[in-house]
């Protein structure tokens, strides 16, 4: 059984956490876009692969904002 499948492709991603980002993190998250909102951000982007995704979630807990969704999306694609 190979278990490395679909985890070395890129992906699109919105990542929703607790809290308000300004555009002058966009940097930071390597060219994500981040839309702030009522207490909360929507980060949202392509992450080249599953290392990648959980670099930017350490980055996320490193800035102690609270995860409130990870969901992979199709290109365009709001939730």
């Amino acid at each position: 059984m190979n278990t490395s499948i679909g985890l070395t492709r890129a992906a699109h991603y919105e990542i929703r956490v607790k809290g308000e980002l300004d555009a002058r993190w966009q940097s930071w998250f390597e060219g994500m876009t981040i839309t702030p909102g009522d207490d909360e951000t929507i980060i949202r982007g392509t992450v080249a692969d599953q290392t990648a995704l959980h670099s930017l979630l350490t980055r996320i807990r490193d800035l102690g904002l609270p995860l409130i969704a990870v969901n992979q999306i199709e290109p365009g694609e709001s939730t």
